[in-house]
């Protein structure tokens, strides 16, 4: 690992635009964590961004020995295209909306208030199933590490960072194995720090192209990853 800086965005030289550099996420999470305690020493809170994000903030939380938790926050999904986002929810039900992409690309009111009543939804089935329904904390004056497994558009990560700013945290840093350079630069004016060891930069982006094993998780894996990590009995 070759630690580089450029703004508030800590990379690893190493990885700098290369494919498939992590296994899995939780090798992802163990290369993460080692950097995040190179660089910060100590944090007081990891907030996980479900589901990709579990398994790398369980393995970032442990190198750290933080607190862990998880940070519900949904993609606003393009109707038809459900694996593309116009905006995003976050745990309070706060959403911003990317209003110039949604326009040029013909959403109505209409479709824009569906798809936050959807995500509303599925933000408290999740809370219920991953969280118990539990209320979330201050985090007044600490220091938060908002992990996921990966930064594209970063729409959940800026609906992340605006929900802890809003509950008073003090220092909220970003740490992700892999990033869109273009994306991490505009988050970037939001945090104090970003540690995305994998950054990438060029017309198209995928997080997955940064793992060698992919798949999307399921309530069961993240249950079973939370379980085996002593998070929920």
């Amino acid at each position: 690992m070759k630690l580089a800086r450029r703004g508030k965005i800590i990379y690893d030289e190493e990885l700098l635009g290369k494919l498939y550099v992590f296994k899995d996420r939780l090798h992802a999470g163990r290369e993460l964590g080692l950097a995040c305690r190179e660089i910060l020493k100590k944090a007081d809170y990891i907030l996980a961004v479900p589901m990709g994000g579990i398994p790398v903030g369980i393995m970032v939380s442990k190198e750290l020995n933080a607190k862990f938790d998880i940070v519900i926050c949904r993609k606003l999904l393009i109707p038809w295209n459900r694996e593309a986002g116009f905006g995003a929810v976050g745990p309070d039900g706060h959403y911003f909306v990317d209003e110039v992409f949604a326009r040029t690309i013909g959403l109505s009111d209409h479709d824009v208030k569906e798809a936050i009543e959807e995500q509303l939804d599925e933000i408290k089935k999740r809370n219920e199933v991953l969280r118990g329904g539990r209320e979330y904390p201050s985090y007044d004056d600490l220091r938060v590490i908002l992990v996921d497994d990966g930064v594209a558009a970063g729409y959940t990560m800026m609906a992340a960072i605006n929900f802890v700013k809003s509950r008073g945290a003090k220092e909220i840093v970003i740490a992700v194995p892999t990033g869109c350079l273009d994306s991490l630069l505009r988050l970037s004016d939001k945090v104090d720090l970003i540690i995305c060891l994998n950054v990438r930069s060029g017309p198209w982006f995928a997080v997955a192209d940064a793992y060698t094993e992919w798949r999307d998780l399921e309530y069961e894996d993240a249950l079973n990853l939370l379980r085996e990590a002593g998070y929920m009995s």
